[in-house]
């Protein structure tokens, strides 16, 4: 699974990536502390943003593969 933001008149960007068999990997310049990503089965996943700011204003898409 894949987690974008799409920030306001700006394009994707990838901020997590998570698997069942590996840890979540984090781009540089986002956080676990920030974007907490919830996994507990293999058909739903969830981000929670913590501590929202200004900032955080955007769209948030996330993208499966079935493999």
């Amino acid at each position: 699974v894949f987690w974008y933001q799409q920030p306001p008149r700006d394009g994707l960007k990838l901020v997590v990536s998570c698997s069942t068999w590996s840890h979540n990997s984090y781009e540089e310049g986002y956080s676990e502390a920030k974007f907490e990503v919830n996994r507990e089965r293999t058909d739903y996943t969830l981000m929670t943003i913590k501590n929202l700011t200004p900032k955080d204003e955007a769209t948030y898409f996330c993208a499966a593969s079935d493999h």
